[in-house]
């Protein structure tokens, strides 16, 4: 489904991500973690076709992402950033449905199947009270929910999300993490997800790539990423892993002082 073969790109200040390769499938929930400046974002943003690659490629479905069109990509693939502020004041039901701009008819105007799609995803994640509310208005956990619906309503078969948590509360990220998770099982979208926050995707995602510097420095599952080296060799500090008692999962152990 998604095949990124030896990219690397960058910008005007340098390079950032360098001889990047790795294959994703439906079905698949994988983590991209790492330290800051690793090149996770960047990775995303190539992936997504806004950031060319200086050389190698992306493709979807065996197609190169520069070969569709932007509406094409739209319906392959979802993308939620980091900021979800949004400039324009737009009502909750105006912009989950606007996650259906890809299949706008000839006149650009939405279907009743737009409509009974929105619906249905608003009623989903409990939206119809906010329905006319402005995005702005809204808390942070309650935004990520409207952008992740927008998402859902796209009805792509890849989703990708970019630190889209990391500013929540704890509560609203494992919330956040424990929707993706029941999407997943229900859908089998591939989901790639940034993040920051190594036990919450260790304990809810089934594969991990770990970078550093803008390379790959492993890929697997979260038994295989999350050990005492693997950490080290990334981030460059120690620290102690034990098994989270409820998933089963790695989970990292915070030094003392």
């Amino acid at each position: 489904m998604l095949k990124i073969n030896g990219i690397s790109a960058g910008y005007q200040t340098g390079e950032i991500l360098h001889d990047i390769s790795f294959s994703a499938s439906k079905g698949e929930f994988i983590a991209l973690l790492g330290p800051n400046g690793a090149g996770k974002s960047t990775l995303l943003k190539t992936i997504i076709g806004f950031l060319p690659p200086s050389s190698g490629s992306v493709s979807v479905d065996g197609k190169n992402v520069n070969r569709w069109s932007r509406r094409e990509l739209a319906s392959r693939m979802a993308f939620i950033p980091q900021d979800t502020f949004h400039q324009f004041e737009f009502t909750v039901e105006e912009l989950v449905l606007m996650g259906r701009y890809p299949y706008l008819n000839f006149l650009q105007r939405y279907s009743k199947d737009d409509i009974n799609v929105v619906t249905e995803v608003m009623t989903k994640f409990q939206l119809n009270e906010l329905r006319d509310r402005y995005i702005n208005e809204l808390s942070g956990g309650e935004r990520q929910r409207v952008f992740l619906a927008r998402a859902i309503a796209q009805d792509t078969d890849i989703l990708l999300l970019d630190e889209t948590f990391s500013h929540l509360d704890i509560n609203h990220q494992i919330e956040m993490m424990q929707l993706l998770h029941i999407i997943h099982k229900e859908t089998g979208k591939l989901i790639i997800l940034v993040s920051h926050n190594i036990n919450l995707t260790a304990n809810f995602c089934d594969r991990i790539i770990l970078m550093k510097s803008g390379s790959i420095v492993a890929d697997g599952t979260p038994v295989d990423i999350i050990t005492e080296a693997r950490i080290k060799e990334a981030y460059d500090m120690d620290f102690l892993i034990n098994t989270n008692p409820l998933s089963n999962r790695p989970n990292l152990i915070y030094p003392g002082i």
